[in-house]
């Protein structure tokens, strides 16, 4: 068992330790720093941050307490008038203010007013594109449906100017040919000839039909024979005794077609009916199919007289 007179290591207590003693090395080179620090000029951006620090820390100190507020003369006179802090004013308002209005520096040289100036015109903007975009995007949208109800309209001009073709031949052709209750669509198996009538006697509402196959049927042909007469031929032996009959049988004559004697004239009514909007165009055409031959266009059936008894209207809208 240890004596008592053995040191207590649990409680003994140590002096401080000693200083550790600058070298005038140390001081000359600590000194030297200090003053590269102090004579070193600050840049705008350290002194403006230094700036706002301070600011902030004096904005935040309460303006009613502490040794400043003892000493403000202006607290002082309103403490001889009643003044014994809290809010101004009513004191069942809750809302009332407590503390001073906080000050906001400004940093430019412009007038006192430009910054909310600025503010309404940059809000008037930006509610001004906001509408614009709003604008833009529904004229887009209405364009985009008035374009596919044209072209729709336009699907179905065509398909009426060919009913009204098929059905003024048939009834210029007379009882020769068969009716059908339902004419929608064309007979299988036949084929469509060019008209060898003048055009200004052909009906309006399918004219522009017909001009239009005249002329493609025009240009494809005069092609045809540009192309054949272009070609560099061998020659070929040709008998004295041929007639024309056998000319034509071996397919040695040209042939030549005639075109409609009015294709290149003007026609004003033409021009006057292809002007029209396409949902009139179309409306005329219902109208001429009804008139002439009992027949409605959206039932897509013909009528044995014109009371058209069953058919439930005019419009493309009645039939839905």
């Amino acid at each position: 068992m240890a004596s008592d007179e053995d040191d207590d290591y649990m409680n003994m207590t140590f002096g401080e330790a000693p200083k550790a003693t600058e070298t005038s090395l140390q001081r000359r080179q600590r000194l030297k720093r200090e003053g590269e620090i102090k004579g070193r000029v600050k840049s705008k951006a350290e002194l403006a941050a230094e700036e706002h620090e301070a600011r902030e820390a004096a904005l935040s100190k309460s303006m009613l307490e502490g040794a400043q507020a003892k000493k403000s003369k202006g607290l002082a006179m309103m403490a001889k008038m009643g003044f014994k802090g809290g809010a101004l004013g009513s004191t069942e308002n809750a809302d009332a203010r407590v503390e001073p209005i906080r000050p906001e520096m400004k940093e430019n040289r412009g007038g006192i007013g430009l910054d909310s100036e600025r503010k309404r015109k940059l809000r008037d903007a930006v509610e001004s594109a906001e509408k614009k975009v709003k604008v833009d995007e529904n004229e887009y949208r209405d364009r985009v449906r008035r374009e596919r109800e044209v072209a729709r309209f336009e699907r179905q001009v065509y398909a009426a100017m060919k009913v009204c073709e098929r059905m003024d031949e048939e009834k210029q052709a007379g009882p020769a040919v068969e009716s059908m209750g339902d004419v929608g669509g064309e007979a299988p198996g036949k084929k469509r000839t060019l008209s060898t009538r003048p055009l200004k006697s052909i009906p309006v509402v399918w004219r522009g039909l017909v001009h239009t196959r005249e002329e493609a049927e025009r240009d494809r042909r005069i092609k045809h024979d540009l192309q054949q007469t272009s070609t560099p031929r061998l020659p070929t032996y040709e008998d004295d005794l041929e007639d024309e009959d056998d000319k034509t049988a071996m397919g040695k004559t040209q042939t030549s077609y005639a075109l409609v004697e009015d294709l290149d004239e003007e026609d004003l009514e033409l021009d006057e009916f292809n002007a029209l909007e396409a949902d009139v165009r179309l409306q005329r055409l219902v109208e001429h199919l009804r008139k002439e031959h009992s027949y409605c266009f959206w039932c897509k059936f013909e009528y044995p007289d014109d009371t058209m008894e069953g058919c439930p209207g005019l419009a493309e809208e009645d039939h839905d």
